[in-house]
């Protein structure tokens, strides 16, 4: 039984999403060029500056536009949601109200609400790695794919009247280090994807309950557009998953975090403006207007602005006492990821990491 109409989530965020900026066809033709080939750039300086080593061929990064990126993201709730939706059907679907929930009416509302809050991110994500995509036509599960919000970076980079090239740079330079993190380390996806699952199956609910829960989802981005403060985490989240959550933090952190320590690290020799840039952007971070600044609340946005300070400041400080090489113990598996209170507390990490290994050689 469908839960969630898919194909209505796609056409209402396409529907409902801003155009981006105006571009002529030559300097939009420019951008889509220049940003494939300097995420190639970034990826060799990426691997230069952090020792690790992808193991499957990159590849240019695909560039889409706010349309394309919410069809791709619909891909990869699809990835997430649906097995977790099919492990929930072998519990009941209780009550007449899940049943409702359940019903074409519910999968087309709850289409619509999936569709309004992509519409709106689609509008923010400059770059993103998809770790997770539907199998090609053979049944094999692709790795990943780093793609480029092109309306996005070019809005972005006039808003803050900075070099276009060192801005692009900069961007895919933060993305490229996610697609390492995750080509370099190859139970990193699984680890990601078996947490996501974890969280959703973390409690007795069962598909109506989750139907149910993103409701509550889209009303709170409805109350935060009428003013209220409906909060989309408190919305989904349920006690037990506070210690899930917790992991999940932790681990978002580093890698959000060593996205933004790489992208500023690399230094000036290859992002000549990267001072005035990262001033400007942490500028515009700070300076967003009170709707914006309400739903980016409400989607869990400010929480993801903590994981990049936190997360950057946690491998600045490791990398500070004991060098990229013994940070790079980080990847190693999943015993050695830090918690929470280690991101909070790098030296923990570095104890329990890092010493203990140097003892014995």
């Amino acid at each position: 039984m469908t839960v969630i109409d898919w194909d209505v989530a796609v056409n209402t965020g396409v529907r409902l999403v801003r155009p981006g900026p105006q571009v002529d066809l030559p300097d939009a033709r420019q951008a889509v060029a220049q940003l494939r080939e300097l995420s190639t750039v970034a990826a060799g300086h990426v691997r230069d500056f952090t020792g690790m080593n992808p193991l499957v061929p990159a590849g240019p990064a695909a560039v889409v536009d706010r349309p394309g990126w919410i069809r791709a993201n619909v891909d990869g709730f699809r990835v997430v949601i649906e097995p977790v939706l099919e492990q929930m059907g072998a519990r009941r679907l209780s009550g007449s109200a899940a049943a409702n929930l359940t019903g074409a009416v519910g999968a087309r509302v709850t289409g619509v609400q999936l569709g309004a809050l992509l519409a709106y991110l689609a509008g923010k994500v400059l770059g993103q790695y998809e770790l997770f995509l539907p199998p090609d036509p053979d049944g094999n599960l692709p790795t990943g794919r780093l793609t480029l919000v092109a309306p996005n970076i070019v809005h972005t980079e006039r808003e803050l009247d900075v070099d276009p090239r060192d801005f692009r740079l900069w961007v895919c330079l933060h993305e490229e280090t996610h697609r390492m993190q995750f080509t370099a380390t190859p139970w990193l996806r699984g680890y990601v994807q078996d947490l996501m699952q974890e969280l959703l199956l973390s409690s007795e609910m069962d598909a109506g309950d989750l139907i149910t829960r993103l409701r509550a989802a889209g009303e709170a981005v409805a109350d935060a557009v009428r003013g209220g403060e409906g909060n989309l985490i408190t919305a989904i989240q349920s006690p037990e998953q506070l210690e899930i959550m917790d992991r999940v933090t932790a681990v978002m952190s580093l890698a959000e975090g060593h996205g933004d320590y790489v992208m500023d690290a690399v230094g000036p020799e290859v992002v000549p403006s990267v001072e005035r840039i990262r001033a400007r952007f942490q500028k515009r971070r700070e300076g967003l207007g009170p709707l914006d600044r309400v739903l980016r609340q409400v989607l869990g946005m400010d929480m993801k602005m903590r994981q990049y300070e936190e997360g950057a400041a946690f491998v600045r400080a490791v990398v500070a006492e004991v060098g990229m090489a013994d940070f790079n113990k980080v990847w190693t598996s999943r015993e050695t990821l830090p918690t929470l209170a280690e991101i909070r507390e790098p030296s923990a990490w570095v104890d329990r990491v890092v010493r203990p290994a140097a003892v014995t050689e």
